[in-house]
């Protein structure tokens, strides 16, 4: 699937991947390939995103490295859409 993580700053991070975990305001979920259409709003914790992320070196120190081989970004809030097998979060 494909994954856009936008910020007020920056696009973060535009690719391919093979799973993403958002924490939901009514607690974490996780999207895979071929999820059925959702938008939701996000609370405050970590996007997880499993896949090789190829991250540009100026965005690079905004995340983590998880368990499991997971990259992580922290949020304050958000939202996010899943549609035709793309994810757009909106993170703040």
């Amino acid at each position: 699937m494909y994954l856009e993580i936008v910020t007020p700053e920056a696009i973060l991070f535009s690719g391919e991947v093979t799973s993403v975990v958002v924490p939901g305001v009514n607690g974490e979920f996780q999207m895979l390939d071929n999820h059925a259409p959702i938008i939701s709003l996000l609370g405050k914790g970590d996007v997880k995103v499993f896949g090789d992320m190829n991250l540009e070196e100026e965005v690079a120190t905004k995340f983590t490295e998880g368990e499991n081989g997971a990259t992580l970004l922290s949020i304050n809030s958000g939202t996010i859409e899943m549609k035709d097998n793309k994810v757009v979060v909106l993170a703040d």
